[in-house]
């Protein structure tokens, strides 16, 4: 029997009989993980790729506060990395020579990845793996030329999309007081998401997902303002979904953010099984997520109840596990042949790559949401759809603000849609171009600043007020005809009857 497959409880190694050396939960997990990577303790050989990213936002802002804190801890053994979402090493900062030329014999230094499967239990790949502080300490390394280190590394996310960034890591050495060292390492990350914010063109962070798990309610019928009727791409897409329940197989839906997932996958459950209870999970943050989970996952064995996991691509690696062994424990539908029996469950994500293994194995389908530009015949349906949801009654949408709807792009898909109606027809009951936000009137990708914004926002208002003339809003806004027209060409501002002048 290979020994790195033991069922043998975990403990570091050369641990003393009687001790309460028995690895915490989270690292169990993680040198479980290592094993079925196939990495060996007594052989490290992280990849080397050779060049890394220096002109990335993630990079600028973590060298600048590691290159801070490196004036504080200047006569200290303590080195400092930024690694990429991954666990590529882009950069490492320490003055002290000793523990350099350590690091270099074990390759954690910069182009080496050192995320779990090439390296083993170590502290950044932890902290990717679970999207969690995490500090290991000496024999919790899974790697025998690890184990005289001590490794505190934090996750980074990046504060305009929410994504997974990178991480801080902080080592020293195995015998040096640890007691600082991860609240060194948040406060290093904190201070790196703050900066990538501050020059992220101005936007406003993400907030925080909270997490959620709430029923999913049955709509009314087609003609009396449930789901409207869409275009056969989105039909496609729900029939797809819909065969895969039926056959018992656990379907992944993926698509862009905002594209409707979650909608997607419920509509094909309610056309298999009317009256099923139908719950939709969504993660919160690292910090909640063992009560989330505890919250819904006994609703997973009841007969009743088919429960649609969304965001499993963010979800920590022992979370991913653990839904994994609840999706098979206590099997209810029969499977295809030489397939596992599963929970009638679905899960989501933005890509079939960035499904955790231990569900992606599982997967016996995989269907795609698409992205609202690619159907814009569904834009108006579902405009007026929003509207009648929001204030209990239909809505008239004017012939330019139906227009200047089915002419965005949608970036953020259903979602921003939904925004966009929900905000207009409070304001009113005939929607028009003034009731519309500016980012309608733009397609421009690149971000705008604070300021940028305010004057795009100001140009459409102005512009879209009824019976005003290029030149009234030269006037409100204090600026000439051509002043105008530059800035509706730099903003890319697209309005009916109002093209930019091309330039000769």
């Amino acid at each position: 029997m290979d020994p790195h497959c033991s069922t043998a409880p975990l403990t570091p190694y050369g641990a003393a009989d009687g001790e309460a050396a028995v690895l915490a939960p989270r690292l169990r997990a993680s040198w479980q993980r290592s094993r079925r990577y196939g990495v060996t303790p007594e052989e490290m050989q992280p990849v080397f790729t050779g060049a890394v990213d220096t002109a990335s936002l993630l990079y600028e802002c973590g060298h600048e506060v590691l290159q801070g804190l490196r004036a504080t801890l200047a006569d200290e053994p303590v080195s400092m990395m930024i690694t990429s979402s991954d666990g590529l090493v882009l950069c490492r900062l320490c003055d002290d020579a000793s523990i350099n030329r350590s690091l270099d014999r074990v390759n954690l230094a910069p182009g080496f990845y050192f995320a779990e499967s090439n390296a083993g239990t170590n502290g950044l790949g932890l902290a990717l793996a679970d999207r969690a502080p995490s500090l290991v300490r000496a024999d919790e390394h899974y790697c025998t030329s690890l184990r005289g280190y001590t490794c505190a590394a934090v996750p980074v996310l990046d504060p305009m999309t929410g994504e997974l960034a990178g991480s801080v890591n902080l080592t020293t050495w195995s015998d040096s007081s640890s007691a600082l060292l991860l609240a060194l390492a948040q406060a290093a990350a904190g201070h790196t998401e703050a900066l990538m914010l501050a020059r992220g063109s101005g936007r406003r962070a993400r907030p925080a997902p909270r997490g959620e798990v709430f029923q999913v309610y049955p709509g009314r019928a087609r003609n009396g303002g449930g789901t409207p009727l869409l275009s056969p791409r989105w039909t496609d897409a729900v029939a797809e979904a819909r065969a895969a329940m039926t056959r018992g197989q656990l379907l992944a839906v993926v698509g862009e953010p905002g594209a409707g997932k979650a909608a997607l996958a419920s509509i094909a459950r309610r056309e298999i099984k009317p009256r099923e209870r139908l719950l939709c999970a969504r993660p919160p943050a690292g910090a909640d997520i063992d009560f989330w989970l505890t919250l819904w996952a006994p609703e997973l064995a009841k007969d009743d109840t088919c429960v649609i996991t969304a965001g499993v691509d963010r979800l920590p690696a022992w979370v991913a596990e653990e839904l994994a062994r609840l999706l098979t424990a206590a099997p209810r539908t029969a499977p295809e042949p030489g397939r596992r029996a599963l929970q009638p469950s679905v899960i989501t994500a933005e890509d079939y790559a960035s499904i955790p293994e231990p569900l992606r194995v599982l997967v016996g389908a995989v269907v795609e949401a698409p992205a609202l530009r690619w159907r814009p015949d569904d834009i108006l349906p579902l405009a007026h759809h929003f509207a009648r949801r929001h204030r209990g009654r239909p809505v008239t949408f004017s012939t330019a603000a139906a227009r200047a709807l089915a002419d965005h792009h949608w970036p953020e898909n259903v979602k921003q849609l939904r925004r966009v109606v929900r905000d207009a027809v409070s304001r009113t009951d005939v929607v028009d171009l003034r009731h519309l936000p500016g980012e309608i009137f733009t397609s421009t990708g690149r971000r705008l600043s604070r300021i940028e914004a305010l004057e795009r926002e100001e140009i459409v208002r102005c512009l879209s007020e009824p019976g005003t003339t290029m030149a009234g809003a030269a006037d409100k806004l204090g600026m000439s005809r051509a002043t105008i027209y530059r800035k509706m060409a730099r903003y890319d501002i697209k309005m009916p009857g109002r093209t930019p002048r091309a330039r000769p």
